[in-house]
């Protein structure tokens, strides 16, 4: 009788228990979409002699995703296609990301599909994806969210990330956009701009700030990518943007120093080179 009753006890348990959502397994994926890793070398023209890669990467995400639901998982495809011509400055290539939740059958159209040219792309945090756009002599890279593919901005220093709390993890995120010769915004190619700070969370993008110098002649010093080199970091509640001459010109560095308060750049109280000045920017 009591095994009865235990039995009895064990159905009603099970019967209280709420649906379990059933995932798919997933298997040899890369097999079945013909996603693989390839090497060519080709010698036959002289003097042109390419090289050809195709890597193809996966990985899956933790959940807390900003844009997608909180317990959810992604699995991440990166597909990097270059070609190279043997003693050539640069090369050409391109980078795609796609996106599935976690057990959704890949064959399916992904949640989104970023292509840029550039030869490689990470995760940071699980929430941004940095690509990197360098192909030839400037090295820049553009950051999208993770969750939506969606672009947040771009960045010709390494991306910086940072908590801004002590107590939580509040984590921030900064770039400086140096202003190319070939810029579409009519709004940039002011002879006086030299670049933008921009200062993010993994969300959006929270404040943008234009940095302008009154010479032209050192605006265009300090965005020159042969001419100078440019460094970003948090330190003490600010952001440090150091703008440094290059060899052979005589070693000479500018220094951008704006404080983060309240979750934003403090644009009243930053310190700046002289003739240089910093106003809020938007797009």
């Amino acid at each position: 009788m009591r095994r009865w009753w235990s039995f009895l006890a064990a159905m009603g348990l099970a019967l209280a228990q709420p649906p379990q959502t059933v995932r798919k397994p997933v298997q040899n994926q890369a097999i079945q979409d013909r996603s693989t890793s390839s090497f060519s070398y080709d010698p036959s023209k002289k003097d042109e002699a390419t090289v050809q890669i195709q890597n193809v990467a996966y990985e899956f995400t933790g959940t807390e995703i900003p844009g997608r639901p909180a317990d959810e998982r992604l699995v991440l495809r990166k597909t990097s296609r270059s070609k190279y011509i043997i003693g050539d400055i640069g090369f050409e290539g391109t980078t795609t990301v796609e996106a599935w939740p976690l057990g959704m059958d890949m064959k399916q159209k992904p949640l989104y599909a970023v292509t840029l040219t550039g030869n490689d792309s990470r995760t940071v945090d699980g929430a941004l994806l940095v690509f990197d756009r360098g192909t030839e002599e400037v090295d820049w890279w553009s950051v999208y969210q993770t969750g939506t593919g969606r672009h947040l901005f771009d960045t010709y220093v390494p991306l910086i990330g940072f908590s801004i709390s002590r107590d939580t993890i509040t984590q921030r995120y900064a770039g400086l956009e140096v202003r190319p010769d070939d810029t579409k915004d009519a709004r940039l190619k002011d002879p006086r701009v030299v670049a933008v700070v921009t200062y993010a969370s993994a969300e959006r993008v929270i404040r943008e700030a234009l940095l302008t110098c009154d010479d032209p002649k050192q605006a265009q010093l300090l965005r020159s990518f042969a001419d100078e080199s440019r460094e970003m970091s948090f330190s003490a509640g600010a952001l440090r943007i150091v703008f440094t001459a290059n060899y052979p010109s005589p070693p000479s560095a500018s220094t951008v120093v704006i404080p983060v308060t309240g979750d934003d750049l403090d644009l009243l109280r930053a310190q700046l080179p002289a003739r240089v000045h910093i106003t809020a920017w938007k797009r």
